[in-house]
């Protein structure tokens, strides 16, 4: 087993419990589209794309063109939600300064938001500008490019590296870039059986209750 030298986290979902928070604003905002039961039903299994992959497959099903300000307007809004009501995870705090791992954040979010999450998460002094962040590299997650971006920049090889995800993007993300992955689902958004993809999608461990990460990740860097 490698040694361990850096933590990553993802930010919403796992250090502000956001991501319930852009489903209600991205279902607000395609309702004055297509009706509310039928949307519902679309959007059954769409948790972990990304959200022009979303908007993509609306268009798609009920054959419409929702225009080029769409996705603007929508991320906009989202970003205006979030920091008004977005709380954060339960005991994350604690956690993370607890660990005694340099810490970096990898986000699909852009560099602002990830900063005003950590600010009222209380964390921003234990990331301490570790931050990176989707307007940061070519290709969002799934892409590998901004966990790679983390460990080259925090000049740790990948393999080095434990990251915290809860969806599958992330998870891909991170996998794709050679970390080993603990899976979150703790977070107000997680469908039930949750913790059973992210295990099919390779995380070595799962904790629904961040009073647990310290334990998890003990156990990765010391088991064999």
């Amino acid at each position: 087993m490698p040694r361990t030298e850096l933590l990553i986290s993802d930010c919403d979902g796992v250090i502000v419990d956001s991501e319930i928070i852009s489903h209600r604003v991205l279902f607000e905002s395609l309702s004055a589209h297509v009706p509310a039961q039928a949307l519902e039903a679309a959007l059954e299994g769409t948790f972990g794309l990304t959200t022009p992959s979303i908007i993509d497959l609306i268009e798609k099903r009920f054959d419409l063109q929702l225009g080029a300000d769409f996705e603007s307007d929508l991320r906009r809004l989202t970003e205006q939600r979030v920091a008004a009501e977005a709380q954060p995870i339960a005991h994350v705090r604690e956690a993370l300064i607890a660990i005694d791992l340099p810490l970096a954040v990898a986000s699909n979010s852009r560099r602002h938001n990830v900063e005003a999450s950590l600010r009222r998460a209380g964390l921003a002094e234990r990331i301490a500008g570790n931050i990176f962040s989707a307007d940061m590299v070519a290709a969002p997650k799934p892409a590998p490019d901004v966990y790679l971006l983390a460990a080259e920049r925090m000049g740790v090889a990948p393999g080095h590296c434990i990251v915290i995800e809860d969806s599958p993007t992330g998870v891909l993300a991170a996998r794709t870039a050679g970390m080993r992955v603990i899976g979150f689902t703790g977070a107000s958004h997680i469908p039930e059986g949750h913790d059973r993809a992210l295990r099919e999608l390779g995380v070595s461990a799962v904790v629904s209750d961040m009073r647990e990460l310290h334990s998890a990740i003990a156990g990765l860097m010391t088991s064999a």
